[in-house]
């Protein structure tokens, strides 16, 4: 029974931060076209708009919504980016998860390296599962980083998929430090990507398929790593900055 609840727990958790992006683009839609834009899985339509309801998004501005990821029994870590001297890659990773709507919804998380703005891991999916967004993305960033150094600081929201126990078993495995902050505004490292991403390069190309949204999201992210200059890079694109990183480390060994 425990175990049934905490599931449910984090089920709902997972739309909540969804249900928000939902209302910061659309201020006055109700429930039910909410509802039936994300076609949720595991809720079904009545209890939808009693969670919505719960959360505070009946009304046209949700109240305090992120405190309801820290019930009982949910894990809630301390945000450990907020005091941290990050001066390095692979120092601390941030991650967020958006929607984008074709046909259906689907869902497109991100990973970035604080320091250098280089997205290390990513993954696309048509479910909020834990299995399919931020699992996947995080397992391309240890691939793609090869070797890591232990008490990188893993900081995201407090959505559900960031503290399921597969998730967790991930992080421990390769001594990740879990963080998490209470306001959107204290990850905005993470949802700027979204933006970034969305409006700069998806919403311009046709995609009618998962597929063709997939390899949209392959091209916008190696145009984005490797040719788009970032104002706070010294107009550097993130990989132009990480190889200027390693050769001044190469130099001062």
């Amino acid at each position: 029974m425990l175990n049934r609840r905490l599931k449910s727990q984090e089920e709902h958790a997972y739309l909540i931060d969804i249900i928000s992006q939902i209302r910061e683009d659309h201020p006055t839609m109700n429930s039910r076209y909410m509802y039936h834009m994300i076609k949720p899985h595991s809720v079904g339509r009545d209890k939808f708009e009693a969670l919505c309801k719960q959360w505070g998004f009946l009304s046209l501005r949700p109240v305090n919504y992120h405190r309801t990821t820290n019930s009982s029994g949910v894990v809630r870590f301390d945000n450990l980016l907020a005091a941290a001297n990050i001066n390095g890659i692979n120092q601390a990773f941030v991650s967020d998860i958006t929607y984008y709507q074709m046909m259906q919804f689907y869902y497109i998380t991100f990973i970035l390296d604080a320091y250098s703005r280089y997205i290390v891991g990513y993954s696309v999916s048509d479910r909020l599962t834990t299995e399919k967004t931020t699992l996947p993305a995080l397992q391309m960033a240890i691939r793609h980083r090869k070797q890591l150094p232990e008490n990188i600081i893993f900081h995201s929201d407090g959505g559900g998929q960031y503290y399921d126990k597969d998730f967790l078993a991930l992080t421990n495995k390769y001594k990740f430090r879990n963080s998490m902050c209470e306001n959107p505004q204290d990850n905005g490292t993470a949802e700027r990507i979204n933006g970034v991403i969305k409006n700069n390069y998806l919403k311009h190309w046709k995609a009618d398929s998962y597929k063709q949204l997939v390899n949209n999201v392959d091209r916008a992210v190696l145009l984005y790593n490797n040719e788009k200059p970032h104002g706070s890079l010294k107009k550097k694109t993130p990989r132009e900055f990480e190889l200027e990183q390693l050769n001044l480390l190469c130099k001062q060994s």
